[in-house]
């Protein structure tokens, strides 16, 4: 089985207010975008324990214990797993807020459900991938949602980008999502972000906001160049995705990725 694990973005990103968890309330748009990694999945019933080969970006930390190794513990609490084999490439970078490992986890849960065909619904396997991260229920059904809650909570809605084009920018800077936090000040005044997409791309410029960029841009005023950067060459609409660093811009037309490359790794796509 070959699966190929996407990343997404953030159609802006509110802080409403603090939880008793100590968690915040959020409230943004996940949209799927195809910049991927890949997995690849092989029965190994022979082996005495599961296979894990990485190849492509380095994955920091333990890679005994990443998402893809706990969700595959989750469906095995389910149901019977042989012993597996399994490759992943990376090529989203983590932790520029692209929910590249999330992806990668809740692909897991999707493509051995399908794989030893398990049954399992939606709302299963989403609550399954809420146990591994807040944005890993986005994945399940990967259509653009308004985001609530943590993240976890993900209502479908209208957002039809075809035929435009997106430029992705990820710096080589890592943005601090604690840290990103603990400067904001919740305001749930504000109009949701879904209501804000619903309206032309070219008024969002003026109304649709992240959060974390003011802390960003403070501390890493290359990230504010980025944006400007981004506008200055014709985006409709430019923004930091999640917590950063990545930004993307949007675009009515293909546009050269060469003029960005000078800050960091840089995609472009047909939405």
């Amino acid at each position: 089985m070959v699966l190929f694990p996407n990343s997404k973005i953030n159609f802006g990103l509110e802080i409403l207010r603090k939880r008793k968890d100590g968690y915040h309330d959020i409230d943004s748009v996940f949209y799927p975008i195809p910049l991927c990694d890949v997995l690849e999945v092989i029965l190994d019933p022979l082996s005495g324990k599961d296979q894990w080969h990485y190849s492509g970006l380095s994955i920091p930390g333990n890679s005994a214990d990443n998402l893809c190794s706990r969700a595959l513990d989750l469906v095995r609490e389910r149901a019977e797993i042989p012993k597996l084999n399994t490759f992943l490439h990376k090529s989203i970078p983590m932790g520029a807020g692209l929910g590249g490992g999330s992806a990668d986890g809740s692909f897991i849960i999707k493509g051995l459900n399908e794989m030893f065909e398990l049954n399992l619904s939606h709302h299963e396997m989403e609550r399954m991938a809420f146990s591994l991260g807040s944005d890993c229920p986005f994945f399940i059904k990967n259509v653009p949602v308004r985001a609530e809650g943590r993240g976890e909570v993900n209502t479908s809605i209208e957002l039809n980008l075809k035929g435009k084009h997106l430029v992705l920018i990820c710096p080589d800077i890592h943005v601090s999502t604690k840290e990103a936090y603990s400067t904001i000040v919740p305001d749930d005044s504000r109009i949701s972000p879904a209501d804000i997409v619903k309206e032309p791309i070219e008024q969002w410029r003026d109304q649709l906001r992240n959060r974390f960029e003011e802390y960003a841009f403070q501390k890493y005023p290359e990230l504010a160049e980025i944006k400007q950067e981004l506008y200055h060459h014709g985006a409709i609409y430019a923004s930091m995705s999640g917590s950063g660093s990545a930004f993307y811009g949007i675009f009515k037309g293909a546009t050269d990725k060469s003029l960005f490359t000078q800050f960091g790794s840089t995609y472009s796509f047909e939405l």
